[in-house]
Order: structure tokens, then C-alpha cells, then sequence
């Protein structure tokens, strides 16, 4: 079984070494220790949120204090594609629930959309508000599923900013219901990248209760983006994203 881990300050995580004493503290040495009950002997990581993993024993404990001996640092190379979820805001917490599927699944960033059909809505105070919120489910995601990156999550965009931020990606896959398209189909020119190419970032976007709109599905084509299907049956806002990430990582082998 892997260790748990736990998230700490990532200066000092960037300045521990081998055989260094890490402390641990505040909230999350709280948690390992009280939640966690997390004993002296017992293995545990601590990641930085960007790729940077601590192995090592805990050495000593207290209210707010874990303290351990390093006994690896492992910088964790960066996927060869980066993965982008694009999802609708959604009542009854779906959005939400994919959010954390999609963290667990690998997704790098998530990008809150205010789609025309959204039920929710958010504006002003309510979208820094949900902001981080989405934030927060993508940290206790990232630590539930032992990830040593958090997702970010951007600002949220409406159907009008949304086409320009996805223009410069290498593929965008708009889930829609009357799509013909495969998603395996769309993945073939994205393999044909000549070896020195950058990582490829692809999107998934996921659309609301009410579905994506002819416009913003137009709108969305116009810069690039391929509308595929899953299979034969309509996917709730909150599966639709994470299944087509499952799909994602079985098709570029990261699986």
C-alpha cells in the first residue's frame, strides 16, 4: 500500500534532503496526527502540490507537529499531455463531483464554465466564492488519491471568453450527445506530434443539465474543437468528464 501524504510548505519541501529532519506543521500535521493517528516508525510522504515527493519515517509527534527523516526526494516527471477539464456549472453538486473524480483521475486544470444553459449561476462575490471551493475539492482530492500535484483551477469563463482560452490547445473534445465522432477517433492526429514536441494539452468539456447550445458548440468548433461521444447512452454532467478522462488515460497508455 502506499503512504499517505500530506501537503507542506514547498520552500522547505524544495530544501530537504536525504537523511534531513522535515517538520511538519499546522493544519496538516494536525490531521496526520489526529485524524491519521499517524505513530514514530510509520512511512509517510510529503508532497509540495507541484510534482516534489518526500518518503521518509516519522520521528516524532505532537498536537501540530510531524516530524519525519527523509529518506528519498523524488521529483515526479511531468505527463506527457496535460489534461483540462472544462466543466459546466451544475446544480445539485454534480459540477462538484466531477471535479473530484477528475482530480483523481489526473486532470492538471479545471476551468468552472458559465455556460448559457447553467441552471447555477455565478457572479460577482459568488464566483471567487466558488472559485475556491472548486479549489479546496482539488486539494483533498489530490491528497485522498496520493497525487503530488493539485490541480488549478482558473477563474470561471462564460461561453463568450471560453472559445480564446481553448485556441491554443492541441485538442479540444466537446462531449455532445449528437456527436459521430469517437472519442478514440479524435486522439489520431494528436499522433502524429513529431518527437520534440512540447506536451499536448487536451480539454474536455462538459456541458450542462440543458446541454451544450448550437451556438456554443459552433462557437467552440470555430477554434478547433471536435465534438466526439462516449457510446450509445446520454452521461450525467457529473460522469461525463471523468469517464472520458478514464478513456483518456487507457488510450495514451497511462493506464
Amino acid at each position: 500500500m502506499t503512504n499517505p501524504i500530506f501537503f507542506g510548505d514547498p520552500a522547505q519541501v524544495a530544501a530537504a534532503g536525504p537523511g534531513d529532519i522535515f517538520r511538519l506543521e499546522g493544519p496538516e500535521a494536525r490531521h496526520a496526527v489526529s485524524v491519521k493517528r499517524l505513530e514514530a516508525g510509520e512511512s509517510v510522504d510529503v508532497v509540495d502540490g507541484a510534482g516534489r515527493r518526500l518518503t521518509g519515517t516519522v520521528t516524532e509527534t505532537g498536537a501540530s507537529l510531524l516530524e519525519l527523516r527523509v529518506a528519498d526526494v523524488l521529483d515526479e516527471p511531468v505527463a506527457p499531455e496535460r489534461f483540462l477539464l472544462v466543466q459546466a456549472l451544475a446544480k445539485g453538486d454534480r459540477d462538484e463531483q466531477a471535479v473530484e473524480a477528475a482530480t483523481e483521475l489526473g486532470v492538471d486544470t479545471v476551468i468552472p464554465w458559465q455556460s448559457d444553459r447553467s441552471i447555477v449561476r455565478w457572479r460577482a462575490e459568488k464566483a471567487v466564492k466558488g472559485q475556491a471551493k472548486w479549489q479546496a475539492l482539488t486539494f483533498a482530492a489530490a491528497k485522498q488519491s496520493r497525487r503530488s500535484r493539485i490541480p488549478a483551477v482558473e477563474p470561471a469563463l462564460d461561453s463568450r471568453a471560453l472559445p480564446s482560452r481553448l485556441a491554443e490547445l492541441d485538442l479540444v473534445l466537446v462531449l455532445h450527445e449528437e456527436a459521430d465522432v469517437p472519442l478514440a477517433n479524435a486522439l489520431r492526429d494528436l499522433g502524429r506530434r513529431g518527437p520534440d514536441d512540447a506536451s499536448a494539452s487536451i480539454a474536455v468539456v462538459v456541458g450542462p443539465e440543458g446541454g451544450i447550445s448550437p451556438a456554443e458548440l459552433e462557437a467552440l468548433r470555430g477554434v478547433g474543437a471536435v465534438a466526439v461521444r462516449l457510446g450509445p447512452h446520454v452521461l450525467r454532467s457529473s460522469t461525463a468528464g471523468p469517464a472520458a478522462l478514464a478513456v483518456l488515460n487507457q488510450l495514451l497508455g497511462r493506464w
